[in-house]
């Protein structure tokens, strides 16, 4: 991706070679999708909940229609292989589905008791939210934030990442199609025109997926403005495997939760903690499952793992390798950009880390796995919670009571007990500490953004 002058160049991180240019918005195009969205609102929040999610349900079929399509332009724009793209798309659709089925329960009067007359809560909407959206799950990640809040009655405008604006653009499509244009509009903003859309009074909320960095400034901008916002930043995600594990099925689930999507997922499997009795048998079998990875065409329908999504995110991943072992870890497996054009890394392993080692403190966002030893349950727990970040968290062991227990204990938004972390539309998601706050996905993510009404009458 580069960004000279007024716009933006989208490139394969395959090959290296230029896909598309997209201008920023003009000034003037961003006062007029402003006041669009303002309009839409009143329309779009007028209409019965019936007729909004009849709207968004024809926005799901679009989305298996042309879902090769779509996925297609997530491989060329960032790298995702063609399989997890496909699934991408399924889930988007999916979670449409879920609202469809859940929301008018959720969205009822909900009784509250109080001592004299009667009270109860109601939901209404804000009007328009701004969601500033990542890369690395290009459709997901939007209609993730989308789709409860159009479903609760507001706009939904939202900046994708600049390398992949192609796959915002499609969204624009489809949503146009099912007459949902005055409502859900994706546009290629400059830093200075988000900063600016954050202060209209037209915006109510703001949500952001993405860097730490980049959250917190965007959090700010919205706090300086009296919006709410949601944040669901970066994670450095705890793989626990406890001594009484299944081996192998931790290992072939590590394999999966750290390197799938090239390892660039949130809720990845950044540090795998090892409690010392499996330490050494777990890492044979590992590093054998690794070794075992190619890299491929990421077009190519049996591909498991491509490139990164851009050179400069590969260049930055290498640096913080090179940094590990410089401090004493070991290079088990791979630690080098391939000699090709695009942004392609070797799937790599470090062994030997120790909390106070680069890969420890701060997210790898790529295929890198850490090995970190612990001495028992209780140092592994500590290692688990000695972070900056609180997203997910992986527990293996076949001891049902201590899992419950330290699921109890466990710093993050999320604790998924003999399987990877993952987000699903039954389930909120979101983090403590760095990796965020507020949650998405279910009737959570549903009230985020809704005026939550107290009504008492006597």
């Amino acid at each position: 991706m580069t960004s000279p002058g007024d716009g933006v160049s989208t490139v394969n991180p395959a090959n290296g070679e230029t896909l598309a240019r997209y201008p920023f918005l003009a000034e003037s195009a961003v006062e007029e999708t402003l006041a669009r969205l303002a309009t839409g609102f009143e329309t779009w929040r007028a209409r019965t909940l019936g007729a909004r999610l009849d709207s968004l349900h024809r926005f799901a079929l679009q989305l298996r229609e042309r879902k090769d399509e779509l996925a297609r332009m997530a491989t060329l724009e960032m790298g995702k292989t063609l399989v997890s793209a496909k699934a991408e798309i399924e889930k988007c659709a999916a979670v449409i589905d879920w609202y469809r089925d859940n929301a008018p329960a959720l969205l009822r009067d909900r009784p509250m008791p109080v001592p004299t007359g009667e009270a109860h809560l109601s939901y209404a909407p804000t009007g328009t939210v701004l969601a500033v959206m990542p890369w690395n799950f290009p459709y997901w990640q939007i209609i993730r934030a989308a789709v409860p809040i159009l479903v609760g009655g507001n706009s939904f405008l939202v900046k994708p990442a600049e390398n992949t604006l192609g796959c915002g653009m499609l969204l624009n499509e489809i949503a146009r199609d099912c007459d949902l244009d005055d409502v859900f509009m994706s546009v290629n903003l400059s830093r200075d025109q988000t900063a600016r859309v954050i202060a209209d009074s037209r915006i109510t909320g703001v949500t952001v997926t993405g860097s730490v960095r980049v959250g917190r400034i965007l959090a700010g901008l919205a706090g300086q403005n009296g919006k709410k916002s949601l944040l669901e930043l970066g994670g450095s995600d705890p793989f626990i495997v406890l001594a009484d594990a299944d081996l192998d099925k931790a290992v072939d689930a590590a394999v999966t939760a750290r390197f799938a999507n090239c390892g660039q997922v949130c809720i990845a499997a950044k540090r795998i903690i090892l409690e010392a009795p499996i330490a050494e048998a777990f890492t044979e079998k590992f590093l054998a499952k690794v070794r075992a990875l190619e890299l491929n065409d990421p077009l190519s329908e049996g591909t498991f793992i491509g490139p990164m999504a851009r050179s400069d995110l590969r260049d930055g991943l290498h640096e913080q390798v090179q940094r590990c072992v410089a401090e004493g870890a070991q290079l088990a497996l791979g630690g080098a950009p391939l000699d090709r054009a695009g942004a392609w890394y070797e799937p790599t392993v470090l062994t030997g880390v120790t909390r106070d080692m680069t890969a420890f403190k701060e997210e790898l966002f790529g295929p890198v796995a850490c090995l970190i030893i612990a001495d028992d349950v209780d140092h592994a727990l500590g290692l688990a919670n000695d972070s900056d970040y609180g997203l997910g968290a992986s527990l293996w062991t076949q001891d049902a009571a201590l899992a419950q227990s330290l699921s109890q204990k466990i710093e993050a938004g999320g604790v998924f007990i003999n399987r990877i972390t993952a987000s699903d539309p039954a389930l909120p998601i979101g983090g403590i500490k760095a990796s965020g706050y507020g949650r998405e996905l279910t009737e959570l993510g549903l009230y985020e953004f809704m005026n939550i009404k107290t009504v008492w009458a006597c």
